[in-house]
């Protein structure tokens, strides 16, 4: 009925498109959702491991961070990068994806580890911290990263670098260890 026949609107039916749109977004709101952090593996020409140093944590780390709402973690690698070295990297392919269970004040994530390639010595000498959010950097022999890494963030490194042999393979763990 029209609002002007005695000013009752009658709902329009929704098509099958529009139920079945309505349902999948209540579902969406309503599932389980991952965080999600992209890394970035770079070497310099003597085969060492571009570590950082973040100023929000104690730890050395890889360079990369945490993917934004609806970015894909090669987005989120690149974007970080950009932002926190300054440096428009060009990332081979993922070497491995790490779940990684719930710690602390922290629900589970999955973290992306991408290959950055080895880097000119030009490349890796132009290399500075351009946001606060890094304190320094520098390339490391695997020997060294062991004991800068967090545990578990060298078992995942780990784990990328066996992947640098083997072509077109990507490797999946769970905090760290291969399943």
């Amino acid at each position: 009925m029209s609002a002007d026949k005695g000013n009752v609107a009658m709902e329009r039916p929704q098509s099958h498109a529009q139920d079945r749109d309505a349902y999948l977004a209540e579902g969406n709101a309503r599932q389980a959702r991952k965080r999600v952090a992209a890394d970035v593996v770079f070497r310099d020409a003597d085969s060492r491991i571009l570590l950082v140093d973040p100023s929000y944590k104690p730890d050395w780390d890889v360079p990369g961070g945490m993917a934004e709402a609806n970015e894909s973690p090669r987005d989120a690698a690149l974007r970080e990068i950009r932002e926190e070295l300054g440096f428009q990297a060009q990332l081979g392919r993922i070497l491995c994806v790490d779940w990684v269970s719930p710690h602390g004040p922290w629900d589970d994530s999955l973290v992306f580890v991408f290959d950055g390639g080895a880097l000119t010595t030009e490349q890796a000498a132009s290399l500075r911290p351009v946001d606060a959010e890094l304190r320094s950097l520098r390339f490391v022999a695997s020997e060294e990263a062991a004991v800068m890494l967090r545990p578990y963030a060298w078992r995942r490194i780990q784990a990328a670098l066996t992947q640098l042999d083997t072509p077109g393979s990507t490797l999946y763990l769970e905090d760290g260890y291969s399943t």
